[in-house]
């Protein structure tokens, strides 16, 4: 009997707590979905822009070579147009790819229009003698030009551009699905062989059971001990067969959590972002009722000695912060406060955004303006040591009035006492 119970061993929860889909990996598809899209519009958007430019400088040096005629030649606005229309017409960016060109031409004078839009225009009369033909080019050359290139997205450019970043996106996220379907299957595999374990191991007690029961019957009814083991292996089955209805469960679970994925990453995404907004606010209730319990406990157990000593502190820290920031005046609140912090490296960092505050405000990390407060007062906070809050107004002459230093933990009270101040 002992033999037939000292080789089991229980399903250990590591190796089922390995095998479950855990919430981050079931946002982490999601965040990869939705960074493949925006991505893929980012680059679609970019490419397109980059194109334009690209064709722009193109086309740019293209009508720079056509504009440059002579009049030996022939008309000179006659050759401009023939030539920048001809460059257009059998651009194949324009033919094949769609893409559209707006040139204007215009005279060395500014006013006189040698070539406009596609059509061109017609030209005008042309003088017959070689000399007013050369006082005409002289009067209309060198030419000047205004050229605007668009991809539009209806263009036969712009949808092999989008194309080529769709068989991307799509390539990728059918391997990103692959390799999820993957780990689901090793988990479902994981799941099945767990709970064929389990099965196996309840018929065994059966057996064993069986076979128990069967040596009991040619034994005396008063022996307890056989009694018991039986009792044993009875429970032992119970809580096997409730494993394995565990198992059972947890296989329809990952069964249909391929069908209810989307939905139930979802629901647990909310759910952890409520939970992790109730804990931040319990932790600083927590923490507000932690530091007040504290003041407490040193508020009484402080001699008069002590009480004297921070007052001196006060004095002295006091008379130094005025001496040294000329444009900031402080609350008594303000000096206790300071007084009060307990960590050096805190009392540092908050005397430095002090200073940065009084030599330039600009530069100085201002959060916002305080919310919640009573319509007359116009309070601003200053972040110092990642949690620290500096208060403070401005005055009317000049420089700020800090009116008090805490932390996000003594928020509460903070802005409690700023809602009582006058102005």
């Amino acid at each position: 009997m002992v033999e037939a119970t000292a080789g089991y061993e229980e399903p250990g929860e590591d190796e089922s707590f390995d095998e479950r889909p855990t919430p981050i990996d079931r946002l982490a598809s999601f965040r990869i979905l939705y960074l493949a899209i925006v991505g893929f519009l980012f680059l679609y958007i970019v490419t397109v822009d980059a194109t334009e430019t690209l064709l722009e400088a193109y086309f740019r040096d293209a009508v720079h070579d056509a504009v440059r005629v002579s009049p030996t030649n022939g008309p000179i606005t006659v050759q401009i147009r023939d030539r920048v229309d001809a460059l257009i017409r059998n651009s194949p960016w324009v033919r094949v790819g769609g893409v559209e060109v707006d040139v204007t031409v215009l005279g060395k004078d500014g006013r006189t229009p040698l070539y406009v839009g596609i059509s061109g225009v017609a030209p005008a009369p042309q003088p017959r003698e070689i000399d007013a033909a050369m006082r005409e080019a002289i009067r209309l050359l060198p030419a000047d030009f205004a050229l605007t290139v668009s991809v539009p997205h209806g263009s036969l450019l712009s949808a092999a551009i989008l194309a080529s970043y769709a068989v991307m996106l799509f390539s990728g996220l059918f391997y990103q699905n692959r390799t999820v379907a993957r780990r689901e299957q090793r988990r479902l595999q994981a799941a099945q062989r767990a709970r064929e374990r389990a099965a196996g191991r309840a018929r065994s007690i059966e057996r064993e059971l069986a076979s128990v029961r069967d040596h009991l019957e040619t034994l005396e009814p008063a022996e307890r001990a056989q009694s018991e083991e039986i009792e044993q292996l009875e429970t032992e089955r119970e809580q096997l067969r409730g494993q394995l209805r565990k198992l059972a469960e947890r296989e329809a679970q990952l069964r249909a959590g391929a069908e209810d994925r989307a939905s139930t990453l979802q629901q647990e995404s909310q759910a952890l972002e409520e939970l992790l907004e109730e804990t931040l606010e319990d932790v600083g209730q927590k923490e507000g009722e932690i530091v007040e319990l504290q003041d407490r406990l040193k508020n009484t157990a402080r001699k008069e000695p002590k009480a004297s000593s921070r007052s001196r502190e006060a004095e002295r820290l006091a008379k130094r912060m005025r001496t040294l920031y000329k444009t900031l005046d402080f609350d008594d609140r303000a000096i206790s406060d300071l007084v009060g912090l307990r960590d050096e490296a805190m009392k540092l960092r908050a005397e430095e955004a002090l200073k940065r505050l009084s030599e330039d405000s600009e530069t100085a990390t201002v959060r916002r303006k305080v919310g919640g407060l009573p319509p007359h007062l116009s309070i601003f906070e200053l972040g110092y040591a990642g949690k620290g809050r500096i208060y403070y107004t401005r005055r009317e002459s000049g420089g700020y009035q800090v009116r008090t230093i805490g932390a996000k933990n003594t928020q509460n009270q903070d802005l409690e006492y700023l809602s009582r101040l006058e102005g």
